[in-house]
């Protein structure tokens, strides 16, 4: 399981310009399977992740995709974790 921040860069007023690519690539992580949840980080400082079913590769590439890493309007820092207790509504990421 991966946690994903995309943190604002100086960059930050070109989001707008890549916003309608950057929800297509958001959606796309929803249909392929790898994301779980995708937020905002507060105040204002850019968005959160939760990935899963996929390899620390797949989704560095997955997420160098994302107009808003390829544009220079975020940084994004991919934390792997690997669950070592869960809550039974979420036993379905030991698999």
């Amino acid at each position: 399981m991966f946690i994903v921040t995309l943190k604002f860069s100086d960059n930050k007023a070109r989001a707008g310009d890549l916003m309608d690519g950057h929800k297509a690539w958001i959606k796309d992580g929803f249909d392929q399977g790898l994301f779980l949840m995708v937020g905002s980080l507060q105040p204002n400082m850019g968005g959160g992740i939760i990935a899963h079913n996929t390899t620390r590769e797949e989704i560095e590439a997955f997420v160098g995709e994302d107009p808003f890493v390829s544009e220079g309007v975020v940084s994004a820092e991919i934390l792997e974790i690997t669950p070592a207790r869960l809550d039974e509504r979420l036993e379905f990421l030991a698999a």
